[in-house]
């Protein structure tokens, strides 16, 4: 798979014409790589739940993996200083259990 295409700041990703949030790229590769799998467990298991009670949980927890990556929230991460990034990424992230 090809990578997306980044915006010259440095602050979107382009997929398909549309601009996203990209991550925070400070953030350390290997917790990157954590909140990243955290966040696809999280999106398997909207899969999984659609349109059951548990729905809004997993899609709670896409967001807060989302927001610890900078991809969501607010102020986005360029506006952020380097402690409130910090503070971010480090914090807690729900992850899914086990069905």
């Amino acid at each position: 798979m090809a990578e997306p295409e980044i915006t010259e700041d440095g602050r979107h990703v382009v997929i398909d014409g549309r601009r996203w949030r990209a991550t925070d790229p400070s953030i350390p590769a290997e917790r990157r790589a954590e909140l990243t799998r955290i966040l696809m467990s999280w999106r398997r298991e909207v899969r999984r739940t659609k349109g059951t009670d548990e729905e809004p949980a997993a899609r709670a927890g896409v967001h807060a993996a989302k927001v610890a990556l900078g991809e969501r929230g607010t102020p986005p991460w360029w506006d952020q200083t380097d402690a409130q990034r910090r503070a971010r990424w480090e914090a807690d992230v729900p992850v899914p259990r086990q069905p």
